[in-house]
């Protein structure tokens, strides 16, 4: 059993509210009825939020116990919201997103070729002109604003402060 395992068994909502961060871009998000992933979104921190401001949200995270009360609380709260039981680094992907969250994730990953290989792989699913949105931990801020710097044609930084890397594909294709 995980830490956050047995943290969410002891306590809801462990990770306490959305990031200022997030809570912004969202607000003034103007696509309605988005897709969005949530990479690691463990209880709900960012999921149920965003799914309350009409959005249809995939939420990833190996914490069983963290997918079921979100998925609960969705529920009772007629939100969209799928929850999936799996590590980000074995999930596939079957559909493109308008925004993918990657909140505090990437740290837990064990070296920063998996870190390139995840970046790499969600970057892949989100649509034309959608955005990823990182909160990071300081020591991985130069790799993720590294990986995005390397791919101009493809992507551009909207947001590189205080462990905060927001990212918008710019492929129209």
């Amino acid at each position: 059993m995980t830490d956050y395992e047995k943290e969410y068994q002891n306590k809801r909502n462990a990770c306490g509210k959305p990031f200022t961060e997030f809570v912004e871009f969202i607000k003034q998000y103007n696509k309605e009825s988005a897709t969005v992933m949530d990479l690691g979104c463990g209880q709900w921190r960012d999921t149920l939020f965003i799914a309350c401001k009409g959005h249809s949200v995939t939420a990833i995270d190996t914490a069983k116990t963290g997918i079921s009360q979100m998925v609960d609380d969705a529920k009772n709260e007629g939100l969209k919201v799928e929850g999936i039981v799996t590590d980000i680094v074995d999930y596939i992907p079957e559909i493109q997103f308008d925004v993918i969250v990657i909140d505090r994730v990437l740290h837990k990953l064990p070296s920063d070729q998996q870190r390139n290989v995840i970046l790499e792989k969600y970057t892949k699913v989100v649509n034309e002109t959608g955005f990823i949105l990182i909160a990071g931990t300081p020591q991985n801020k130069n790799l993720i604003s590294g990986f995005f710097q390397k791919k101009p044609e493809s992507w551009k930084i909207i947001k590189n402060k205080n462990g905060f890397i927001f990212a918008q594909n710019k492929c129209t294709e």
